[in-house]
């Protein structure tokens, strides 16, 4: 009964608004997709790999359509975890043999 309170006041903005939060809980943004990333990491103890393989088991998503939604630290994540289980090589940009 608020909401349409809130729409008779001002409907031009309480529509905008409510249609920016229906866009938003609807798609998955980067930002929402590192933080279910981070919270299966933590829930399951697995790691980023893992994590988003088992994200996109559970809603039906081929691994290779969520590129676009890793943010950049996520990434950094990834790129340590595939070091650590040796799938990828470590790079030695800028490292002096101490």
């Amino acid at each position: 009964m608020t909401l349409l309170k809130n729409i008779i006041k001002n409907p031009v903005m309480d529509i905008n608004q409510e249609l920016e939060e229906t866009i938003e809980n609807k798609f998955l943004t980067p930002t929402k997709f590192a933080l279910k990333i981070e919270e299966i990491v933590e829930t399951e103890k697995v790691n980023y790999i893992d994590a988003i393989v088992m994200f996109c088991e559970m809603h039906n998503l081929e691994v290779d359509s969520i590129s676009k939604l890793i943010p950049k630290p996520l990434k950094e994540k990834l790129k340590c975890n595939a070091i650590e289980l040796n799938f990828i090589k470590k790079t030695t940009k800028g490292r002096l043999p101490i």
